[in-house]
């Protein structure tokens, strides 16, 4: 099992006749994940790769009951295209898109918040890496050769470093049950404790790794709700020696005085038993000592 997707979840592809979304989409396919639409306004009634198109997200639903969106369109077009998803009744929205206006994800997140009291609904991003759950479905923009199907969570801010340590614990063994970037933009749709809570349901995920950064507060929210899991935590947090005052990287990840700060999340983290790596490599050792306790 998995969380947010699996083998019968059903893609539309918002964007499907550009660049990014053209490439990703071939490779998605060819990894056997279903993609059952494309929507690319005034391009509906033609075909991409055996996928039909659509002007509308609503069309491309009523013909393929697809449920899940993955949006690759430009960061000023993004939040509209959020919300025809949403109206049109998917549950799984997936942004790849980066740097999407402020102001724009905050009108998402008040729909969203409207919307969640009628029916449940997901977005994950801006500027998500995507979902992945191996062996049955990826969604987003990760080379496939990473994962391993298995029993360990993975949710991360950042991509890079969701790749990296995803790639860490193949290598030794260790597959996962899904991973997540949930995006490392200043506001992102579902957070840290959406997707722990998930795990923390789920059957199949018997440990979690939780990759972390700089600025804001997801990590601390996170470590409350950790606090009260029964399922053992693993966590890195990046940005370690990022001078304050400073953006480093992500749209998100700015300090300000200690409150955001490495040291900061590290603390909140290992005061609720959460175990902390000091680097990505250090990650597989602590997930074995919680499996094989000395």
């Amino acid at each position: 099992m998995s969380i947010l997707v699996n083998d019968e979840t059903r893609i539309l592809v918002q964007g499907i006749a550009g660049r990014a979304g053209a490439f990703y989409t071939r490779r998605m396919m060819s990894y056997g994940t279903k993609i059952v639409a494309g929507v690319s306004p005034g391009q509906g009634g033609t075909w991409f790769a055996d996928v039909p198109v659509f002007d509308t997200v609503r069309e491309a639903v009523e013909a393929t009951d697809a449920n899940a969106s993955l949006i690759y369109l430009r960061a000023g077009e993004v939040a509209d295209g959020i919300l025809e998803a949403v109206a049109a009744g998917i549950e799984l929205i997936v942004c790849f898109t980066h740097e999407v206006p402020v102001r724009d994800m905050m009108a998402v997140k008040a729909y969203l918040a409207a919307v969640e009291r009628e029916r449940p609904v997901h977005l994950i991003g801006p500027g998500s890496p995507g979902v992945f759950s191996p062996g049955q479905c990826t969604v987003g923009v990760a080379p496939e050769h990473i994962f391993k199907s298995g029993r360990v969570g993975v949710v991360s801010r950042s991509g890079s470093l969701a790749y990296e340590i995803t790639w860490l614990l193949t290598q030794a063994g260790l597959g996962q049950s899904t991973v997540l970037g949930i995006g490392g933009g200043q506001i992102v749709g579902t957070g840290f404790v959406q997707v722990l809570a998930m795990f923390e349901d789920d059957p199949v995920t018997e440990q979690v790794v939780l990759i972390g950064e700089i600025g804001g507060d997801e990590e601390e929210r996170a470590a409350a709700f950790a606090e009260r899991m029964t399922k053992p935590v693993v966590a890195f947090i990046a940005g370690q020696t990022a001078p304050p005052g400073r953006r480093m990287g992500h749209e998100g990840a700015i300090i300000e005085g200690y409150v955001g700060s490495a040291q900061h999340k590290i603390e909140a983290l290992e005061r609720v038993g959460v175990r902390v790596a000091s680097s990505p490599e250090e990650i597989p050792r602590l997930l074995a000592e919680f499996a094989n306790p000395a």
